[in-house]
């Protein structure tokens, strides 16, 4: 699928995918197309807010004063690891897990991003609540 949407973008002329993207209304898409290209814009605005709010987790622990083992470098690793591992199980759950659901059909795309998109943004709360001060 990715790579028959890359063959149709080479073949566009330049200019004609943000042209046919302001077309698009997300609050009525019905076509896979439209969804899948809805599904990806909203995901990307989430994943953009949760790489802010897990900087700002980082800033956050850096800037505490904190002794040994529990410094701010085995503090950043941990939040590093725990991130890594999140991601993990949220692309797995989300990639892997609704293709199967969905034994690959045409809204299979739309599903597993609207999956990532909705535990990004459960992710990106849960940072925010944890590390910024309120």
């Amino acid at each position: 699928m990715k790579r028959l949407i890359a063959a149709i973008v080479l073949l566009l002329p330049l200019g004609a995918i943000s042209a046919e993207a302001q077309k698009i209304d997300c609050e009525n898409a019905s076509s896979t197309v439209e969804m899948n290209f809805c599904a990806e814009k909203d995901f990307k605005a989430a994943d953009k807010d949760l790489n802010v709010a897990y900087a700002n987790a980082v800033a956050f622990i850096k800037e505490r004063k904190l002794e040994k083992p529990y410094d701010a470098k085995s503090f950043e690793e941990a939040l590093r690891a725990a991130q890594r591992t999140w991601l993990a199980y949220r692309d797995s759950d989300c990639k892997d897990l609704i293709a199967q659901e969905w034994s690959g059909g045409s809204g299979t795309a739309a599903a597993s991003l609207e999956c990532m998109t909705a535990k990004t943004i459960e992710r990106t709360k849960e940072l925010k609540d944890r590390y910024e001060e309120h």
